[in-house]
């Protein structure tokens, strides 16, 4: 079964999640980043959600997860929690 690793940075806005994703663009790191604004307890460990299978995380999540680039920032998608950035750090 397919696996991933990912962190993830949750706010409550489509325009900060755009700011923000701006910012790492332009070269802050997304750890940093999620450390300062991320709502999800994740946050404090730089966004780090560890490794998991399809299925595990809501389906808006899962298909930009498993769908998605590897190392490039995604987002912002919108779940029932808010607005996501994500960043698949790695998928076999």
């Amino acid at each position: 079964m397919a696996q991933a690793s990912a962190r993830h940075i949750l706010v409550d806005s489509e325009a900060k999640c755009n700011e923000l994703k701006a910012e790492i663009e332009g070269g802050r790191d997304f750890a940093e980043v999620a450390r300062e604004h991320s709502s999800c307890p994740s946050g404090k460990q730089g966004g780090e959600l560890g490794t998991f299978g399809p299925g595990q995380m809501v389906p808006e999540f899962d298909k930009a997860v498993f769908e998605g680039d590897v190392g490039k920032v995604q987002g912002p998608v919108k779940t029932q929690f808010g607005y996501h950035l994500l960043e698949v750090t790695e998928r076999s």
